[in-house]
């Protein structure tokens, strides 16, 4: 089976949701360490999958003890990341005050003048920065209230509280230490997530095997949540991919009518006088309704029938619908 054409596909779309994601809501989030943690990741899966090492090398057109020089440097990087200059000029802005154009120059002498300007322009079209003045006058300064709002540890943590509470209800029975190692995050930021998802109930220990751990309630962000969102987004995400990756581990390539594994893309072409077109329009909310009420179900009789962990069967679900009318300006997929 030839999929190259699937993984460069899968790629360009990949590159896609990754550059939305990093400039969501105005953010510019740093992407220096991006192609050593695909590469470090791939090849870390690759062989998990009971690929050898050598092998795995060849797969990435390297000799053996290139690919694990490669391996190494891509660790180190990532134990090693430093600062894009987008936060570095934030961070500098933010202890200097106002600096002058001649000022900033000077102090990031080390990148190329467009680069620093295209930086500075940025934080100010994203509302983060400042300026006053025109040519060599020109004044950066940066709004200390909007970066505290956007960049401060507590939305930092907000967002891994959702992590974690999704890590822990994918895969309960697990310590802190281990939900540390799984997110990238420091022990003392795991440790503050989990104690708030004790306190309001989120979370709960349990004892396994003569250690504690964890235990999590459903995993649900409401419509219309400001929080969580970025959990969501990823638990979409991997329920998709999960999908995909386990019916390709079946072997099989086709599809057929009592699969319990796989999934189902419709593309409806409609316009405002089409006689489905509120139907069409309307899936999305109906779907969602029809599912919400099966779950609270399903999940009141698991309250009152509680089973071991490791005697259930985990049914994931996944749908969602994007419209693109012919008056929009970009391609959405």
């Amino acid at each position: 089976m030839n999929t190259r054409h699937l993984i460069d596909a899968i790629v360009r779309q990949t590159t896609v949701l990754l550059a939305q994601v990093s400039t969501a809501s105005g953010v510019r989030s740093p992407l220096t360490h991006l192609a050593d943690q695909v590469f470090l990741s791939l090849a870390q899966e690759i062989e998990s999958q009971g690929v050898s090492r050598k092998v795995a090398a060849d797969m990435f057109g390297l000799a053996l003890r290139g690919f694990q020089r490669k391996v190494l440097r891509a660790v180190e990087a990532a134990a090693h990341r430093e600062r894009t200059l987008w936060e570095s000029m934030i961070a500098f802005l933010d202890g200097a005050g106002p600096v002058g154009r001649a000022r900033l120059l000077e102090h990031f002498s080390g990148h190329e003048e467009s680069a620093v300007l295209a930086v500075a322009a940025d934080l100010v079209d994203g509302g983060l920065a400042y300026r006053s003045g025109r040519g060599d006058g020109t004044v950066y300064g940066i709004l200390s209230d909007t970066v505290r709002s956007r960049f401060d540890d507590e939305e930092s943590q907000k967002a891994l509280i959702s992590f974690v509470w999704l890590a822990v209800f994918r895969n309960p029975k697990r310590t802190e230490t281990e939900l540390a190692a799984e997110l990238g995050a420091s022990p003392e930021a795991v440790a503050a997530a989990v104690a708030a998802l004790l306190e309001d109930g989120r979370l709960e220990r349990v004892d396994v095997d003569g250690r504690r751990a964890l235990a999590a309630s459903p995993f649900v962000v409401p419509v219309g949540a400001a929080e969580g969102w970025q959990a969501a987004v990823f638990d979409h995400f991997q329920a998709v991919t999960t999908a995909i990756a386990a019916k390709l581990r079946r072997g099989r390539a086709r599809s057929d009518a009592r699969d319990e594994v796989g999934g189902t893309t419709l593309h409806f072409g409609v316009h405002p006088a089409h006689p489905n077109a509120d139907e069409v329009l309307g899936t999305l909310r109906r779907t969602r309704d029809t599912l919400e009420e099966l779950w609270e179900r399903v999940t009141a009789h698991n309250r009152a029938h509680p089973v071991p962990e490791e005697e259930r069967t985990v049914v994931t679900f996944y749908f969602g619908q994007t419209v693109r009318k012919p008056d929009d300006d970009e391609e959405e997929s």
